[in-house]
């Protein structure tokens, strides 16, 4: 690959693991940028899953450190986000993923909806014990969110994050937990694509340096920010993200 066209990728590299750090939605920065090197879809997925686990990593690693992941809940839901994450990533090399683009759609419009018109929630932390019921419940939904990274993985954050959000936590503590979840369905999803030869580790490894960067900046400073700084950006990145899947949409079925 031309060094300059490297150097664009590791710049846009930079720039969405800031973002991903602590909303999720670098995909949407990241995977556009691989694809506009003239990379195959299915190696441009593969890579960039290779280098957003080194900067979920890093994000993740940064809200341990200041004490902003819980590891009584979410401690025992990664192998089920890791799990679940490998077997989406499987099931996408038999089904097209697009075929979630609409529900996908409907949801992050619920998603923000909610979090526009509750305009206190997630200010402080309210969570308590889950009940037993509670407690399988938010398992289906971690396990489905795992599967879903795997199979398609646009929104995977601002899901995690709006699911922990419903149980109590804070905009920032939410964030951390989230991180931690979405660092084990990038693993399980990478390991599966590299399994499959569909990564390229040059490009990857490159992009993975930037991120480890860019994941440190944003995660440090939405500590530094707090939880006002997440929300705002947690309703800027939903809405970006509506609007690529909905576009996408679109243009496949009325512009083909």
């Amino acid at each position: 690959m031309d060094l300059h066209i490297l150097l664009i990728v590791i710049f846009f590299g930079f720039l969405a693991a800031f973002i991903d750090a602590v909303v999720g939605g670098g995909g949407l920065i990241s995977i556009p940028a691989l694809l506009a090197t003239g990379m195959n879809p299915a190696v441009a997925l593969g890579t960039n899953k290779l280098a957003s686990s080194f900067g979920s990593l890093t994000s993740t690693v940064s809200f341990i450190r200041s004490g902003k992941v819980d590891f009584h809940i979410v401690g025992r839901l990664f192998p089920v986000s890791f799990i679940l994450s490998i077997l989406g990533a499987l099931t996408a090399t038999y089904l097209p993923p697009a075929l979630l683009k609409p529900i996908v759609i409907i949801m992050l419009t619920l998603v923000l909806i909610y979090t526009l018109f509750n305009k206190d929630w997630g200010s402080t932390t309210t969570y308590k014990k889950l009940s037993p019921v509670k407690s399988v419940l938010f398992i289906v939904v971690v396990a489905f969110i795992g599967f879903y990274d795997g199979f398609l993985g646009g929104g995977t954050g601002s899901f995690l994050l709006f699911s922990l959000l419903l149980i109590g936590f804070d905009f920032l503590r939410a964030a951390g937990n989230a991180k931690f979840l979405n660092f084990a369905s990038n693993l399980g999803a990478v390991l599966l694509f590299i399994y499959l030869g569909k990564v390229d580790y040059v490009v990857g490894l490159a992009m993975g340096l930037s991120m480890v960067a860019g994941s440190f900046a944003g995660s440090q400073f939405a500590l530094n920010k707090g939880v006002s700084y997440v929300k705002l950006l947690f309703i800027i990145v939903t809405v970006l993200l509506i609007s690529k899947n909905a576009w996408d949409y679109i243009t496949a079925h009325f512009f083909h």
